[in-house]
């Protein structure tokens, strides 16, 4: 990921969005709110959960949601949730303005990951929130604080989602497929989401950009049959090793031949299982693969040629394969208007820290499923502690990343910011 972090000479000249006493009242929420909401955090961190079940996660942040009197739905098959703010100002809207609705986002799981940061909030259970959810929980709190500290300014409404089972278990297809998107009576009209960054980015950077942002991500699943047999008479088996051994370096090999270099695929093998002990010749080898592309044409193309080189190559050592495919993750994909509706926001709660990416991650995400349903944008919020150097800093999914407190507040402000700015009128409440 390349970027050039912009100064300050850099903020446009444009009209305010955000109307200036509303935007004040926004941020003394978020400022009034942040000690509660950083020892959530903390909270939420000690108690990190897998999966898509979270049923102490789920539990917690819903207590925060049930606490500001939202419209609360659960999600059927798995723990996650979404509530509704339901603003107060389309009464008094001119009659041009349609009621809007805002889909503001957080992930809520963790990784199987023991930590090794020595926090005093570090977690002791063998999972630890190494990518930083905890700080997208608390951020999304303090982002429905604050908005339902303006909510009679606001001509429309606002739909908080918080799902379970980012961490490659797909849980945002759950919810959708569940109906949650359109808890709120329709589907919403913009969705925002940010991600936090444990390094790479310089503290206070808020940086994305238009189009492929992350990419799409499938796991591919070989299963090599042979024949077993004793490891000192090959010829006698049909042994599955080395045609698996071909399949990992032939794959490679098909990256760079087939695919053009401006739409770029990522193959990798990350396990390979066969066998027992050094002289017996397997009956079958495992091996998975995980794919990565930038755009649908080139995603499609190379799941096909992979399936295809897989089971020619088990074909020509006499033997066959099996290709499954369990998991997939489309490209997440930035709406150009949302995501310049986003840098011009941005640029004016925190003049200077818009970073436009020049490349997208090869990361994948399940917002992309709801990107691919409402027009929005992702973001990537930096967590770097200030004076931390963010090109050496452990990365997320690290037993040793740290995510500082203060990206909480600043996600939270952000956060309400986009959905006020989108429904928001002129404040009624005279400024103090």
């Amino acid at each position: 990921m390349q970027h050039s972090a912009p100064s300050s000479a850099s903020v446009p000249s444009e009209p305010r969005l955000l109307d200036a006493q509303l935007r004040q009242r926004l941020e003394r929420s978020v400022e009034e709110h942040t000690e509660q909401l950083l020892q959530l955090r903390h909270e939420l961190h000690a108690h990190p959960e897998t999966g898509l079940e979270l049923e102490w996660t789920a539990a917690r942040v819903r207590r925060e949601f049930e606490a500001l009197g939202l419209e609360i739905t659960d999600a059927r098959d798995v723990g996650g949730f979404v509530a509704v703010l339901r603003g107060g100002a389309a009464q008094a809207a001119p009659p041009e303005r349609e009621r809007g609705l805002v889909l503001l986002r957080a992930d809520m799981d963790a990784l199987p990951l023991t930590e090794e940061t020595g926090l005093d909030y570090a977690s002791t259970n063998g999972a630890m929130h190494a990518c930083g959810h905890d700080l997208h929980m608390a951020g999304l709190v303090g982002a429905a604080r604050a908005l339902h500290s303006v909510r009679e300014s606001l001509i429309g409404d606002v739909l908080f989602f918080l799902q379970p089972g980012e961490e490659g278990h797909d849980g945002a297809r759950y919810m959708i497929e569940g109906g949650l998107l359109e808890a709120a009576g329709r589907l919403p009209d913009h969705a925002y989401g940010i991600h936090v960054w444990s390094g790479l980015y310089p503290a206070g950077t808020v940086a994305s950009r238009p189009g492929p942002l992350m990419a799409s991500s499938d796991v591919l699943e070989v299963t090599v049959h042979g024949k077993g047999g004793h490891g000192s008479a090959p010829f006698l088996a049909a042994d599955p090793v080395p045609v698996i051994a071909d399949m990992i370096t032939q794959s490679h090999v098909l990256i760079t031949r087939t695919t053009n270099t401006f739409d770029p695929v990522v193959v990798t093998c990350g396990s390979v299982q066969a066998g027992t002990t050094s002289n017996i010749i397997p009956e079958r080898a495992l091996a998975k693969f995980t794919v990565r592309a930038f755009s649908d044409a080139g995603r499609e193309a190379i799941l096909a040629r992979l399936k295809q080189l897989f089971e020619h190559l088990a074909a020509a050592h006499g033997m066959r394969c099996e290709v499954e495919h369990p998991q997939a993750y489309p490209t997440t994909v930035n709406d150009a208007a949302e995501t310049d509706f986003a840098r011009q926001v941005t640029e004016e709660i925190y003049p200077g820290a818009w970073a436009p990416m020049e490349h997208p991650v090869g990361a994948a995400e399940d917002f992309s499923r709801v990107l691919q349903a409402i027009p929005g944008a992702y973001l990537f919020v930096s967590a770097v502690p200030e004076g931390t150097d963010a090109a050496s800093a452990p990365m997320n999914h690290s037993a040793l990343a740290h995510f500082s407190d203060d990206a909480v507040p600043r996600a939270a402000l952000l956060l309400a910011s986009l959905a006020a700015t989108r429904l928001g009128g002129t404040d009624p409440t005279p400024a103090s």
